[in-house]
């Protein structure tokens, strides 16, 4: 008997369901009315509308989102809280939507995820994390950092101008001097329009001392457009072509070229492939130059890593493969890094055709054609060639680079040029080039490249040749480089010692005596907060008049330090520099600079110098203004001979469906950002950039193809401002200027105590604007009080606490005109 009597009170504890009575939320007040709270009886169930979440996919951060959620019924007395989820919108996060026919959108346009098989959803409302769970089998094979084309977004069809104006008057200060003034402007205007993008770059210039009294030169025109499918970009008009392999040309034409941006971040610039066998459920760890740069897990059996991210320098990878049993396998994989190899796989093209544009107008313009590629092998081997075809030129370029690992990485090439020189015979030459690289972590010393290039007598590039096409063209004054050596070396000292620098640059021509060389070497260090550095530098450039060389020889070095004074002057350094020239003289240089104003806008420099000959005593004081229309610089300098004003601006104007924008300047890619009504409000990590008085901005510069957060700085929102979210993820294509919509609710904000039949109205009851039910509501608390923000001047409010007409009413309201201190007006509200 016991033992049944303990089943049957197990079995009814195991059936209880726990249930809230809303009888307790009967306010002191005597109110009777109950607000329905059936839909928060069991903790997965919330009332249904729009959340904004965070979306994780097997765990893996996808973006935050703006989702809907309708109430379904998980069983007959159960409900919980179902995503709105698109077809294409899964398909963006690389779901393969097109295998599985069961998965279709219904009326509301939302799909059953769990139309998957082992596919299932879960909303964690507390976090506000929706995580999908979609069997990998369902998923498109990615890397890291892989963002689906579905989400690209080809932005606004908007005009738009980039400008940059500077000019200076210079004023005389004796008798050998003159007077004179100068001024440069240069528009870069654009169109985009879809996935096609119209660009121009023209620049205008003057000089009181020149005989033109103002030229204008147009750099380039073209239209573009992302070629997705290719991973490429196309364009027509005016523009250059790639220097991977050849010399870049100049051109008015076509073009066709890879793309590199669209590439994964973990799949751009050289990176071997790893591959190993585990024996069981192993982790896998990758580690370079002592950095873990990888890690993973891998089930039993071969697998293979490519995607790991270039690091930009070199240094072999050590894998270890840590095995379930606790045993390790350890693998060296030759790694080094340089611009002539790529990943195993992976092809890299150009196609470039059409007229040799020169900025001479004295050439003529040929007809040219152009193809490379660059090709990723097996066994950390890479080739790479080319041609080129014109009426007078043909050239053919084949290369191979090579992985060495400890020894570094290696690339030579060949060129052979076959030439018609204007009122000259044919002739072919050659052109030979070396390239290194290697990274000796051990010593702390990298070279970032050493090259070698040998050309014959009688080789030409492309533009050489073009060149020779002119009007009184003569070889007797060509200048052609015979040999080019150069080297950027890096030597890190130690923790404390600081890095030492060195490059080298030396070329020499045939037929000739000329010869350039540059050398360059510098240390530079740091000891609490104050820096400091010396360098040295020689430059020789000599000419060569009817077989006699003359040298112009420059040896340079200096010394300076900076020092912070942050515990006087906050953001400010004070700096010192002396120089020592020759030919020259022996120069000092003292002053201070810093950044100003609440977020670092204005930056200023303060000089003063004196050299020993021929200026004397100098000085300069310079300002530059970063805002939210643009930016403007000013300055004032003087030494013994010369006083200067300068003055400049630049900026840029966007002509979009919704107005005129004035900003900062902006690069190629660009995001517009729309607060409508919330004005002044600045961006995060933006120096200046800051909604304008309708609350429109640009954010100047985006990565393509990348997902990047635009957030606004809620800390600097007026009083009658509130945000529903304040950050929004973009993914631009190249060149667009996407769309960054920010929900701003504008207006006053108020605690409004609520009542109903003489009765405050029931907690928990919903309050939103009457004309605008699908925006944000407001829970009704304790005695009828409900906090309320952008509020009109006047309006109604409907009330709504159950199902049933008797359960709702309106309020008509008017704001007070006074307004106290915090902005929070107290107001009552009959519920009719």
């Amino acid at each position: 008997m016991l033992p049944a009597l303990l089943a049957g009170l197990i079995e009814k504890q195991a059936n209880a369901r726990e249930l809230f009575n809303p009888n307790f939320l009967q306010t002191s007040s005597g109110s009777t009315e109950i607000t329905d709270l059936s839909v928060f009886e069991n903790p997965q169930s919330q009332a249904p509308g729009d959340y904004v979440v965070d979306i994780f996919i097997n765990d893996s951060f996808v973006e935050t989102k703006k989702i809907t959620f309708f109430s379904h019924e998980r069983s007959a007395s159960e409900k919980v809280l179902q995503p709105c989820l698109s077809l294409q919108l899964l398909a963006s996060y690389g779901v393969r939507t097109t295998a599985f026919p069961d998965l279709k959108e219904n009326a509301a346009g939302c799909v059953a995820v769990t139309a998957i098989p082992q596919a299932s959803v879960t909303f964690n409302f507390n976090t506000q994390r929706l995580m999908l769970s979609i069997p990998q089998a369902a998923l498109r094979t990615s890397v890291r950092g892989f963002i689906s084309p579905e989400q690209y977004d080809e932005g606004l069809t908007a005009l738009f101008l980039n400008y940059r104006f500077s000019a200076a008057n210079n004023y005389a200060r004796d008798i050998h001097a003159h007077d004179s003034d100068s001024q440069y402007l240069n528009l870069r205007p654009g169109l985009n329009m879809g996935a096609w993008r119209l660009r121009n770059y023209t620049a205008w210039n003057r000089s009181s001392t020149s005989k033109d009294k103002g030229k204008w030169d147009a750099v380039y025109t073209y239209l573009q457009r992302n070629i997705i499918p290719l991973k490429a970009q196309l364009t027509v008009g005016e523009s250059t072509s790639p220097a991977d392999i050849f010399e870049s040309v100049p051109f008015l034409g076509a073009q066709l070229v890879t793309d590199d941006e669209m590439l994964p971040e973990s799949l751009r610039g050289y990176a071997p492939v790893v591959r190993g066998t585990a024996r069981t459920n192993a982790q896998v760890i990758i580690r370079q130059n002592g950095y873990i740069i990888y890690q993973s897990y891998v089930a039993p059996g071969a697998f293979e890593i490519a995607d790991l991210y270039a690091t930009g320098g070199s240094g072999d990878l050590y894998v270890t493969i840590k095995e379930a049993d606790g045993s390790e396998q350890n693998l060296v994989v030759p790694y080094a890094s340089l611009p002539v190899l790529a990943r195993e796989g992976y092809l890299k093209y150009s196609f470039t055709t059409g007229n040799y544009r020169p900025y001479d107008s004295a050439v003529d313009e040929r007809y040219f054609s152009q193809a490379t590629v660059i090709y990723g092998l097996p066994w950390n081997i890479t080739l790479f060639g080319g041609l080129q075809a014109a009426a007078n030129y043909q050239s053919l370029a084949f290369g191979i680079g090579k992985n060495f690992g400890g020894l570094g990485a290696f690339s030579a090439d060949v060129i052979n040029a076959w030439s018609t020189v204007k009122d000259q015979g044919k002739t072919d030459g050659q052109s030979v080039r070396l390239r290194y690289s290697k990274n000796f972590y051990e010593t702390g010393t990298n070279f970032a490249i050493a090259g070698y290039r040998y050309s014959t007598r009688d080789y030409y590039s492309l533009p050489e040749l073009m060149d020779t096409w002119r009007s009184g063209y003569s070889s007797l004054y060509r200048e052609q480089a015979r040999n080019r050596t150069e080297l950027t070396l890096n030597q890190h000292l130690g923790q404390s010692a600081g890095a030492l620098s060195l490059s080298l640059l030396r070329e020499d021509y045939w037929r000739t005596n000329r010869r350039i060389e540059s050398v360059s070497t510098s240390y530079n260090n740091s000891y609490n907060g104050i820096s400091y550095g010396v360098s040295y530098s020689f430059n020789r450039n000599s000419s060569d008049f009817s077989g006699n060389r003359t040298d112009a020889k420059d040896r340079i070095f200096s010394f300076n330090v900076s020092m912070p004074l942050s515990r006087w002057l906050p953001n400010s350094w004070a700096n010192y520099t002396v120089t020592s020239s020759k030919p020259g003289s022996v120069s000092h240089s003292a002053g201070l600079s810093g950044t100003a104003l609440e977020n670092n806008n204005l930056a200023w420099n303060l000089r003063q110098g004196y050299a020993s000959q021929g200026t004397g005593n100098s000085g300069n004081l310079d300002a530059d203004y970063r805002g939210t229309y643009g930016e403007v610089t000013a300055g004032y300098g003087y030494d013994q001979t010369m006083k200067r004003v300068s003055y400049g601006a630049e900026g840029g104007v966007i002509i979009h469906s919704k107005g005129v924008t004035l900003s900062q300047p902006f690069g190629n890619t660009a995001a517009l950002v729309e607060a409508e009504g919330a004005s002044g409000v600045q961006l995060i990590n933006q120096t200046g950039v800051k909604t304008d008085f309708r609350g429109y901005t640009v954010v100047p510069n985006v990565a393509p193809y990348r997902r990047s957060d635009i957030a606004l700085d809620t800390t600097t929102l007026s009083e009658d401002v509130d945000l529903a979210l304040s950050t929004q993820s973009v993914v631009p294509t190249r060149g667009a200027i996407v769309h960054a919509r920010f929900s701003a609710r504008v207006g006053g904000r108020g605690i409004m105590t609520l009542t109903h039949n003489g009765q405050p109205v029931p907690f928990g009851a919903m309050v939103v604007e009457a004309n605008e039910q699908n925006k944000q509501g407001y829970i009704v608390g304790e005695a009828g009080q409900v906090y309320l923000n952008g509020l009109k001047p006047s309006g109604t409010l409907l009330v709504q606490w159950g199902k049933s007409e008797s359960k709702k009413c309106r309020i008509n309201y008017t704001l007070p005109e006074n307004k106290p201190e915090n902005g929070i007006r107290l107001l009552n509200g009959i519920c009719r």
